[in-house]
């Protein structure tokens, strides 16, 4: 399936596209200034407004240049109304281990294979207020989840690695969200209390970066801590890597993930972490 055929099968099965940046291109297409090396995710327009369920336009989109399909999720409603929900495993089988712990079964839904994982898509009630968060799945589920002002990149994009995502089952839709998945998602999380003080940093401007990276929210901790990383970066504040760090594992940000983070914004600004 290419970039073009899977937009298409998304139009023609009632879910909202648009163009992402495509990583075949020279130079990142995405609408941010400062692309953090993942290419082929960011969106080429503002994807709240800029996505169409109008085929003639996808195909004039398209033939402009390279460009991945993504799903506007917040733009999709299914029977009766329904919300689109996307859970994004990023191993195979993440949701299906975290449904065993609990007792539950995960149903069988649309499911887009991914570079590391896999998209499930279920329908949820419209009258829930879902967002990006993992509720009291938080810490036990290997991935994240979409709904509402978020968006996926959809069957026939084309990973950075060379991976195209791919259906599993062309003709499977989206089933409900099982009501044990709704109740974790809507539990809301217990924050750990921290115990130690953070590392002092000898720059004052590093403070407000260090308060904004340990205030971050579920859904939105990782570009926090690029966009905080990338200003340390160029304000050339020595010790900034470990206590932001610091700030983004207390956020709830696993280490690994931080460190690559990190490291990636101060790649983007040319300086060495």
């Amino acid at each position: 399936m290419t970039p073009l055929e899977g937009a298409l099968w998304l139009i023609r099965h009632g879910f909202a596209v648009f163009p992402c940046d495509h990583p075949g291109t020279p130079r990142c297409t995405g609408l941010h200034k400062t692309c953090d090396g993942s290419r082929g995710k960011h969106p080429a327009v503002a994807f709240t407004r800029g996505w169409t369920l109008d085929e003639r336009k996808v195909h004039e989109t398209f033939a402009r240049g390279l460009r991945n399909p993504a799903v506007s999720v917040g733009a999709c409603s299914g029977p009766e109304g329904v919300q689109l929900l996307v859970v994004d495993s990023d191993r195979p089988g993440a949701i299906e281990d975290v449904a065993g712990a609990l007792g539950e079964r995960w149903p069988a839904t649309m499911r887009v294979n991914t570079a590391k994982g896999h998209h499930d898509y279920v329908w949820a009630w419209s009258s829930l207020k879902l967002g990006n968060g993992l509720g009291s799945l938080q810490g036990q589920f290997d991935g994240d989840v979409r709904a509402g002002n978020a968006y996926v990149v959809g069957p026939g994009a084309v990973h950075a690695t060379g991976v195209v995502y791919e259906l599993e089952d062309p003709e499977r839709p989206p089933a409900m969200a099982p009501p044990w998945l709704l109740r974790a998602l809507l539990t809301k999380p217990q924050r750990p209390v921290r115990t130690t003080p953070y590392p002092r940093s000898e720059s004052r401007s590093l403070a407000g970066l260090v308060k904004f990276v340990a205030d971050s929210t579920e859904g939105q901790r990782n570009s926090r801590l690029f966009w905080a990383a990338c200003r340390a970066a160029e304000a050339g504040v020595d010790d900034a890597p470990a206590v932001l760090l610091d700030a983004a594992v207390h956020a709830g940000l696993a280490e690994a993930e931080a460190r690559s983070t990190i490291a990636s914004a101060f790649r983007t600004v040319g300086v060495s972490a």
